[in-house]
């Protein structure tokens, strides 16, 4: 009897636990600050991720050239390469990088290098997780805003909060929290709740309440 009293007490603390972290998160999504309309950054070059397909051009070495895929352990081997780090370096760097190893076997090597497939490493993606059509991660684009994301994602459920949607972001180190109005921009057509999206952004978006 004792035992059942103790499981029963602990069930109820825990179901109390389970409702104040909601309701802690539910109100932080609330009291959370508009999210400010940043300006994007400037001049922003891509940089390769794993799963990134690079085209690997050797001027007047046809043989050597080809397109190879980033490891998802971010490196790439080639002829002549083994193992070369390229997961976060932009393709300028890296055909640097490849120059310097090819030179261990030709004489001033030029290398060029194209990317394709687009992933992109994890710290640049925008994700975007909960109530959205298909939640995912993008890669991010140059001015990439927050309709161009509802756009990838193909906008949000029919059981979606959208204005109660926030974006979690990390600020000169620190990871905080504001709030976006999906429901304002899309249903409305409110254009001034169309913010800026950058660069590692995590677009959280919410149940309705029933």
């Amino acid at each position: 009897m004792v035992n059942q009293k103790q499981k029963m007490n602990k069930q109820s603390s825990s179901i109390w636990g389970i409702l104040g972290s909601c309701l802690f998160f539910l109100g932080g999504c609330e009291t959370a600050p508009l999210a400010p309309n940043v300006e994007p950054p400037t001049e922003y070059t891509y940089i390769i991720g794993p799963g990134d397909n690079i085209e690997m051009f050797v001027w007047g070495n046809p043989e050597i050239s080809r397109t190879i895929p980033v490891r998802p352990d971010g490196k790439i081997s080639a002829p002549l390469i083994e193992e070369l780090p390229a997961s976060g370096k932009t393709p300028f760097q890296l055909a640097r990088d490849i120059e310097r190893e090819l030179g261990k076997f030709i004489r001033n090597p030029l290398v060029s290098v194209i990317v394709s497939g687009f992933v992109g490493p994890y710290s640049e993606q925008v994700r975007v997780v909960g109530q959205a059509t298909k939640a995912q991660a993008v890669p991010y684009k140059e001015n990439m805003s927050l309709l161009d994301l509802m756009i990838l994602v193909g906008g949000v459920t029919d059981y979606a909060a959208g204005n109660r949607a926030t974006i979690i972001r990390t600020v000169n180190g620190i990871q905080q929290q504001f709030r976006v109005r999906i429901d304002d921009l899309l249903e409305d057509g409110d254009i001034t709740a169309n913010v800026n999206v950058l660069p590692g952004d995590i677009l959280i978006i919410p149940e309705a309440y029933f």
